[in-house]
């Protein structure tokens, strides 16, 4: 993980260690990066089962600039129409600190009355979701009076949330230290939103 001072060295040597086509991933980052200091990173690893019971690969890249939000995914895929060959498609958003909306942190603590915090070791999954505006969700349900005899029709009522990015870690895959990194991560998102609105 990650101090506020420029940590591209050690970004590049995480994304290194995954094993995970590692010169692709490098590449698109540091492209969205574009010369800026990295202040702070997350690097998620991922393998998943496709609908022919074959293993692909994804990477997340999570890089906090002085300005900006970098989102890197990179996605193995299987030879098909597209391309005969196997290939990865990797995608980078920069997302302006002014524009980040929320930043929410979910914390899933196993026997909490022996829980001294902080402390990120302890906490067995994390889930990070940050909103800037770029999607969002509706939630409709029927709306009710209270009343348990009413049948008259009120219409519907719901919520409008920011979902454009969220990680879930757990500690159980990953390791406790993955969790600890993300909620790392989180902290230093949430210091730097509060700089960049308060500019």
């Amino acid at each position: 993980m990650s101090a506020l001072s420029d940590r591209s060295g050690a970004l590049r040597a995480t994304i290194q260690a995954t094993g995970y086509y590692p010169e692709v991933v490098t590449d698109s980052v540091f492209a969205a990066v574009a010369g800026e200091d990295v202040e702070a990173y997350l690097v998620h690893h991922e393998p998943t089962i496709d609908e022919r019971d074959e293993v692909r690969r994804h990477v997340t890249v999570l890089v906090l600039t002085p300005t900006r939000l970098i989102l890197g995914h990179t996605d193995e895929h299987a030879p098909d129409d597209l391309l005969p060959a196997p290939y990865t498609s990797s995608t980078s958003e920069a997302v302006m600190l002014a524009g980040v909306k929320n930043v929410v942190v979910s914390k899933m603590i196993a026997n909490p009355e022996s829980y001294v915090g902080p402390n990120p070791l302890r906490v067995n999954e994390a889930v990070l979701t940050v909103g800037w505006g770029a999607v969002a969700r509706l939630d409709l349900e029927p709306a009710s009076c209270g009343d348990p005899t009413c049948d008259a029709d009120h219409g519907y009522t719901g919520v409008v949330a920011g979902d454009d990015f969220s990680l879930r870690v757990s500690a159980a895959a990953e390791g406790p230290e993955a969790v600890a990194d993300l909620i790392e991560f989180a902290d230093a998102l949430s210091a730097r939103t509060v700089l960049a609105t308060t500019r």
